[in-house]
């Protein structure tokens, strides 16, 4: 999760995330190399006092800051297009979870299993124990296993409300009426936060989303704790 101060993204924990940063640093990169381009030609054009006929009118050098700059589009389109089609991308997923936005919670439901379902409501800091984080706690999490393709159902009951975490690399509104796909493989066990990302009213910072991924032998024996209690 991130920390205090935090100026980059939080550490990746999914193949996605990995991408997505990495895209974003090969993107930071090409726009520092132009920003210090112009930068040194303002630079140049302010404090020289020579002029050059050839700079001044030449049909080449038109040509190559016209080309350029369609080649340096071309460099960061390509890899946007990728990741773009990675991130839609769904093949043969293990396990399928319902997120339902309410004003203000989230409830889910684990499509393959009748009786799995659940509300998550944020813990108030009066109820907080020692370790846990203040306004992104919830009461009941929503478990998965990790390293393991999971897809997300995204819907929302009442207004628009996101379902994001940063960690995971995914962010998908929930739309009323509207059932939205996505998905993540959590590259190892941990726990990761995430928060509602569309204004969605009074409490809209007091809906938080935890994930816990495990490995998928603690999953079955949770899922297996769940059931049980269902049928009780």
């Amino acid at each position: 999760m991130a920390y205090p101060s935090q100026l980059g993204f939080q550490d990746a924990a999914s193949p996605v995330m990995e991408e997505l940063l990495h895209f974003h640093d090969h993107a930071l990169m090409i726009v520092l190399l132009i920003s210090i381009l112009v930068l040194y030609i303002i630079t140049t054009t302010v404090t020289t006092k020579l002029t050059n006929m050839y700079i001044l009118d030449s049909q080449e050098i038109e040509i190559i800051w016209t080309v350029l700059p369609a080649v340096i589009l071309l460099l960061i389109a390509l890899p946007s297009l990728r990741i773009l089609y990675l991130m839609d991308e769904i093949n043969s997923p293990h396990l399928t979870v319902k997120a339902i936005g309410h004003q203000w919670y989230w409830s889910y439901e684990y499509t393959d299993y009748q009786e799995v379902a659940f509300d998550s409501y944020m813990v108030p800091t009066q109820d907080l124990t020692p370790g846990q984080f203040r306004l992104l706690e919830v009461d009941h999490r929503m478990v998965t296993p990790a390293e393991a393709p999971v897809r997300m159902l995204i819907t929302a009951e009442d207004v628009l409300h996101s379902w994001a975490v940063p960690a995971l690399g995914v962010k998908m509104d929930a739309v009323p009426g509207r059932l939205n796909q996505a998905a993540f493989i959590a590259s190892r066990p941990g726990v990761y936060y995430g928060q509602c990302s569309e204004i969605c009213g009074a409490n809209h910072s007091f809906m938080p989303i935890v994930i816990e991924a495990v490995p998928l032998n603690f999953f079955q024996d949770w899922l297996t704790l769940v059931l049980e209690d269902a049928s009780l």
